[in-house]
């Protein structure tokens, strides 16, 4: 299945504007009271904001031009009081879209993060990390911004905007129209140009993805760029990278500031409007001076909005490229669904392949026509030349991927029907370069045994004495509590291998896998590790992969993987000969 989200972002339908606001908001359903009360407020706050330019227009035709002092006094504490009431109301929808913004940045940010973890392992294979982590973290606290600070001035700027309109055509219908025409020309010219300025924003967004995308791969690798020399490649690379990203924020720049002048001058020219056309009604005797003055002050509250709409409009654009590219995470599935067993498959084997193919691109194909069979309590060894597809076979042994074409049976169930926890209950992976996480060897070793959570260090201990890991965990100078920092050489590699080890053995696994495990031992920690594996219980099941023969000299059955094909390889010689022949013709 294709799970590179940049070809994605291409081949996807573009979705309408209303819809993806539509989705965005049932994901943060939960503060709908929230966005109602606020919402509620800034109706509030815009009708008495509306409502002041009439009683300044009625104030100076009635009291004013009368010089009724009195009236301008009363009218003038009306004001000041609803002026109050508007702030009262503009903080409450401040305060209330703020905790809005980051209760919706908590919740995209655990979706995203949930929905990564329901991926398979060809999701991580086809996107970079530095990309994902920018989506994660950027993309979300965009929408944020909006959220948070914009979209209630959004929708008060909109709700001033109609009630201005309103005052406007009401108070002189050949004045209002006059004065909206370049309202009309606002409109066409952001309906033409938002499509593109959310396209250069999600280019943007996109290139701050490869940029952290490039820092993440290099400060991973930065040991193997110390011992080559090659600070200039990365360099350079991470040169690309950003002046890519300057190229598309100058783009996404100029296109998010291009608003702005062009809804100034309209709106001037419609103020502009609005003064001649009025002198001219009241050189004729039609209209008045507070009417004047009220207009004036209604086509200012509809045309600053506008000007404020030009800005938001544009980080508006900005939400929707940044949920773009979240929802594009979002709606995806794993392809490694649990199933229903449509029929019963005969086998009395712990493990067995029927006629498996395999293609991680759909295209060309890994895996052609396997047929493997692993009996309970035997040691089975996979041999062949770098690249052949041992690795691939004991991939779909563990499911981190379903086989193409073909059935993977598991104690005579097709492994699809076990659900997640039941299979690595039963299946124990020992990777090449096992990973760690920060913390303690307790913590790393409990990271695969849950159910030892509860468990004290001392009954720990006597746990990995039970398993006869004893003598591995004493290779560590402070035991259980032996700091570990993921990604540093705060131990070898050969001390992570061991926990690894002594992580899927603690669980007592059905089948054991170990892919090259003992590749970054010495020789004699390695005959450490097969004495602890000759005392597994009898049931267990291993799958060895390896180059070094030594390590597979007391398999019961010897399998040579080459050229996506799978056959017995017969006596340890026959299996070298094998080995040399297909390095030869590789």
């Amino acid at each position: 299945m294709n799970y590179n989200l940049n070809q994605l972002s291409t081949q996807q339908e573009k979705q309408s504007t209303y819809k993806a606001l539509k989705r965005l908001l049932q994901l943060i359903s939960a503060e709908r009271k929230n966005l109602w009360l606020a919402l509620i407020a800034i109706l509030v706050n815009s009708g008495l904001l509306l409502l002041g330019p009439l009683l300044v227009g009625h104030t100076v035709d009635t009291y004013i031009r009368t010089k009724q002092y009195h009236g301008v006094l009363v009218f003038g504490g009306i004001l000041l009081v609803m002026y109050f009431f508007a702030m009262l109301t503009g903080y409450t929808q401040t305060k209330l879209m703020g905790g809005v913004g980051q209760r919706m940045l908590y919740t995209l940010r655990s979706a995203i993060f949930n929905k990564l973890q329901e991926l398979p392992v060809s999701f991580f294979n086809q996107n970079k990390a530095g990309d994902l982590i920018s989506r994660v973290n950027n993309d979300t606290d965009k929408l944020n911004q909006f959220f948070s600070q914009s979209l209630m001035q959004f929708i008060g700027s909109i709700v001033t905007m109609i009630g201005a309109g309103i005052f406007i055509l009401s108070i002189h219908i050949e004045l209002g129209a006059a004065a909206l025409v370049p309202a009309v020309v606002i409109v066409l010219f952001t309906m033409v140009l938002s499509p593109w300025v959310k396209r250069k924003n999600a280019t943007n967004l996109k290139s701050v993805g490869g940029m952290s995308a490039e820092i993440q791969e290099s400060l991973n690798n930065f040991k193997v760029i110390i011992a080559f020399n090659r600070r200039d490649y990365f360099r350079k690379r991470f040169d690309d990278a950003n002046k890519e990203n300057y190229k598309t924020a100058i783009g996404a720049g100029l296109a998010n500031n291009i608003f702005v002048p062009v809804y100034g001058l309209l709106s001037s020219a419609a103020q502009l409007t609005v003064l001649l056309f009025g002198i001219y009604l009241i050189s004729k005797g039609s209209f008045t001076l507070g009417l004047l003055v009220s207009y004036i002050s209604y086509t200012t509250n509809f045309y600053n909005p506008l000007r404020q709409l030009a800005a938001l409009w544009t980080s508006f654009q900005v939400a929707m490229a940044s949920w773009d590219r979240i929802s594009q995470i979002l709606l995806l599935e794993t392809d490694l669904k649990q199933i229903d067993q449509v029929s019963e498959i005969s086998s009395d084997a712990l493990m067995e392949f029927k006629d498996v193919h395999f293609s991680y691109d759909g295209t060309k194909e890994i895996l052609h026509h396997i047929n493997l069979r692993f009996e309970k309590g035997k040691t089975y060894a996979l041999i062949g030349p770098t690249g052949g597809g041992k690795t691939t076979t004991a991939s779909l042994i563990s499911r981190l991927y379903d086989a193409t074409k073909g059935t993977v049976l598991l104690n005579g169930k097709d492994i699809r029907t076990y659900s997640a926890e039941e299979r690595t209950q039963k299946i124990g992976f020992i990777l090449q370069e096992p990973f760690l996480f920060t913390g303690t060897v307790k913590d790393n070793i409990l990271y695969g045994n849950p159910q030892y959570k509860a468990v004290t260090d001392d009954e720990l201990k006597q746990i990995i004495a039970e398993a006869n890991l004893n003598d591995l965990l004493a290779i560590f100078d402070e035991g259980l509590s032996t700091q570990i920092t993921s990604g540093s050489d705060s131990i070898s590699l050969g001390q992570k291998q061991l926990i690894a080890f002594m992580r899927a053995v603690l669980r007592n696994p059905e089948l054991l896998i170990l892919d090259e495990a003992t590749a970054n031992i010495d020789t004699i920690t390695e005959q450490l590790l097969s004495s602890i594996l000759n005392k597994l219980s009898k049931e267990t099941t291993l799958v060895i992969i390896a180059h070094r023969l030594n390590t597979i000299e007391n398999a019961d059955e010897i399998y040579f993987v080459n050229e996506g094909e799978v056959q017995q390889a017969g006596t340890l010689k026959h299996a070298l000969d094998m080995l040399l022949e297909g390095k030869r013709v590789s």
